[in-house]
Parts: structure tokens; sequence; C-alpha cells
């Protein structure tokens, strides 16, 4: 079975750091991305970061110049590194693989999730 596992959330205070990584079973074909959704109670799923194999990527304007999406595609591995988090971070953050074909992005597989607290 297709398999995402997700690590290194936690409890951290405003402006520290964060890097999470998940790495993806290899029985997965035909999909050529990966990327992070988080998802904060109350609010809707928003897509944070992804990266083709190509290497092209593509952050949200929210996180943009705090958070690097980085990794291994093909290799079903990928990270996020969070730099100068804020208390609106505060989320369950998601890792997925997917299918990027220009500015169009599908997720298709989901990790169980890891949470990220960020204290004021």
């Amino acid at each position: 079975q297709v398999q995402l596992v997700e690590s290194g959330g936690g409890l951290v205070q405003a402006g520290g750091s964060l890097r999470l990584s998940c790495a993806a079973s290899r029985n997965i074909f035909g999909l050529n991305a990966m990327g992070w959704y988080r998802q904060a109670p109350g609010k809707q799923r928003e897509l944070v970061a992804i990266m083709s194999n190509s290497g092209r990527t593509n952050i949200a304007d929210s996180v943009k110049g705090r958070f690097t999406i980085s990794g291994d595609i093909a290799e079903k591995m990928v990270s996020l590194q969070m730099n100068s988090l804020k208390p609106e971070d505060t989320a369950v953050y998601y890792c997925n693989v997917g299918v990027m074909r220009g500015t169009y992005y599908s997720a298709n597989y989901w990790g169980q999730g890891t949470q990220v607290t960020v204290s004021s």
C-alpha cells in the first residue's frame, strides 16, 4: 500500500524554526511532485509549498520568504524548512504526492499529518 510518513512537527516559540520531513513509499508511479498542505482549526486547507521532479517550486504568499521546500521527488522525499514561525502558522501539516503541470497541482496521496504549534 501507499504510505507517506511525516516527521519534525512539535512545539516552538514564535520566531523559532522547525524542519518537516516526509518519506513516501516507492510504489507510487506517474506522479511528478510532492508538497505540503496545512489546515488550522476553523480554516480552509491551504497549499503551502510544492516541488516537481524538475526542481520547480511554488510557495504560498503567506509563507514566502520564511519557508523553503526541498527534496528529491524521484526518491519520494521532501522537506519543509520553516523559519521565523508565527502563531498563525499553527496547523496540522500534511505531506502529499501528486501531479504538477504548469500552475496546476493535484494531490493524490496524503500523509496522516504532523502537528505544528507556535506559541506567542
